[in-house]
C-alpha cells in the first residue's frame, strides 16, 4: 500500500510538469520540416544507431544482473543459507541503501568531471573484490559492513548514472523510445536472474551465495567491457536539430 503513493504524483507531473523545451522544438522542427518520425523503435536499429543500440542493450541488460545477483537475491540468500531472521536481514539491506542514496550524488560528480564511462567502469570493477568479502562469510557483522560498502558501487555506484548517460545516447527524436526500449530489455535478463541462481542453489546444492558470487562478477565484468565499448558523453549537449528524421 505504501508502494502505490508515489504513483499518484503522475496526477501532479501530468497536470503542472511541462514538457521539455528540447523536445517540445524538435517535434516542431519535425512537423513544419515534413520529417516525422513514425516508428522511432525501427530507427534505433538502423544504420548510425545499431552500434550504440546494441552496445547500450550489452551494458543495461549486464547491470540488470548485477543488480539482481548483488541485491535481489540477498534477502533470500540470508534467509534461506544462514537462517536468519526478517528483523536481521534489514539491517544490512537498509543500511546499503543509505549508501546507495548517497553514492548517488558522488559518482554524479565524478561523471561530470572524468566521463560517464569512467564513472560507471570503477565502480563497477571495484564490485568484485568486494562481493566475496559478505557472500564468502557466516560472520554477521562482516556482512552488514561489506553489503553496506557495496551499496557504493555495485549496490548504488554504477546504477545512478543510467538515467542521464542513456538520454545522451541517442538523438531527441528517438531518445525516449531508445531509453524505455533499452532500459526494459536489460530488465528481462535481470528477471531471469533469480530463476537462474535459484536453480544452481537448489538444484545443483551450492546454496546461494556461489552463484551469486559468479552472476556478480561475470556480469561486473561485462558491464565495463559494454561501456568501454560505447560512447563517451560528458559535456555533451542536448539539442533539438534534427538528426535521424
Amino acid at each position: 500500500m505504501i508502494g502505490v503513493l508515489p504513483a499518484l504524483s503522475i496526477v501532479y507531473v501530468r497536470r503542472f510538469v511541462k514538457e521539455p523545451p528540447v523536445w517540445v522544438e524538435n517535434r516542431r522542427l519535425q512537423r513544419t520540416q515534413q520529417r516525422e518520425v513514425r516508428v522511432p523503435l525501427a530507427k534505433i536499429f538502423k544504420r548510425g544507431l545499431l552500434y550504440n543500440t546494441l552496445t547500450a542493450c550489452w551494458w543495461m541488460a549486464s547491470a540488470f544482473i548485477v543488480g539482481y545477483s548483488v541485491g535481489g537475491m540477498f534477502p533470500t540468500y540470508l534467509q534461506k543459507d544462514l537462517q536468519l531472521s526478517p528483523a536481521l536481514v534489514a539491517l544490512p539491506v537498509m543500511l546499503q541503501s543509505i549508501v546507495f542514496f548517497l553514492s548517488g550524488s558522488f559518482w554524479g560528480m565524478v561523471a561530470d568531471r572524468i566521463g560517464r564511462r569512467i564513472a560507471i567502469i570503477i565502480p563497477a570493477l571495484l564490485t568484485i573484490p568486494v562481493a566475496p568479502l559478505y557472500l564468502m562469510t557466516g560472520d554477521f557483522t562482516m556482512i552488514v559492513v561489506w553489503f553496506t560498502v557495496q551499496g557504493a558501487f555495485g549496490g548504488g555506484g554504477m546504477h545512478t548514472l543510467y538515467p542521464a548517460y542513456l538520454a545522451e545516447r541517442f538523438p531527441t527524436e528517438v531518445r525516449a523510445t531508445a531509453s524505455g526500449f533499452v532500459y526494459h530489455q536489460g530488465a528481462i535478463f535481470g528477471g531471469l536472474t533469480a530463476p537462474v541462481i535459484t536453480y544452481f542453489a537448489v538444484n545443483w546444492h551450492t546454496g546461494f551465495a556461489i552463484p551469486m558470487l559468479v552472476g556478480t562478477v561475470l556480469a561486473s565484468i561485462s558491464v565495463a567491457l559494454a561501456v568501454m565499448a560505447g560512447p563517451e558523453t560528458r559535456g555533451k549537449i542536448l539539442t533539438a536539430e534534427l538528426s535521424v528524421a
